[in-house]
């Protein structure tokens, strides 16, 4: 219960930057428009090419709508990840959406050495933020992953096929064993009654040969 707690607690700290920085984004683009431009300009063609034809058409080739775009879908990526529903999905909008951020962060080694300093800080700060996108997209709260729950189930049912399949040979063995027993037993029996026979059909001839001698 503590640890649910702490981790629903941290998460909604960590949503909190992408909420105010997303809002105002899409409510105020213009000015984060000069900053993204460079980006978008070396972006943009490389996401066409990659997308097909269909899907890149509907990308907005205007800076601004980008921004707001951009900023809409963090907001409601830190919204998601701040109330837990699709918090998961809502992270990984989130790590998206701070890609475009980190690229524009890189320092210009044109800079001078006090303002490269200070874009390291910003490059910094934003991979550190993306990387704690891309943890919380993975963050399971504790529970196992659909990809481990489904290899454990198939653990479990070749572990139960294997054991069938050893109580089934172990049950012909036993079978097999006791059929050997019963023939055996049998054969036994058999050759007992012959053996009987035998001494009543001696003993017959004999009888038969002293009458005939007498």
């Amino acid at each position: 219960m503590c640890m649910s707690i702490i981790r629903g607690l941290g998460r909604t700290m960590f949503a909190s930057y992408f909420i105010v920085k997303g809002t105002n984004s899409a409510m105020k683009p213009d000015s984060f428009v000069e900053d993204a431009e460079p980006v978008v300009d070396r972006l943009l063609p490389v996401v066409q090419r990659a997308l097909p034809s269909s899907v890149g058409a509907y990308i907005p080739e205007d800076t601004r709508t980008l921004v707001r775009a951009t900023g809409t879908a963090q907001a409601f990526g830190g919204v998601a990840m701040a109330t837990g529903l699709a918090r998961r999905l809502g992270a990984g909008v989130v790590a998206a959406t701070m890609i475009p951020h980190v690229l524009a962060s890189i320092p210009d080694k044109s800079l001078p050495k006090d303002e490269r300093a200070a874009a390291r800080s910003v490059l910094l700060r934003n991979i550190a933020l993306l990387g704690g996108a891309m943890m919380a997209s993975r963050d399971t709260a504790g529970r196992p992953s659909l990809a481990w729950r489904a290899a454990d189930t198939q653990r479990r049912v070749s572990s139960a096929a294997s054991s069938q399949r050893k109580a089934i040979s172990s049950s012909v063995d036993d079978l097999s064993k006791s059929t050997r027993k019963k023939l055996k037993k049998a054969q036994d029996q058999a050759q007992k009654e012959i053996a009987k026979a035998q001494k009543k059909a001696e003993k017959k001839a004999k009888k038969a040969q002293k009458k005939i001698v007498d």
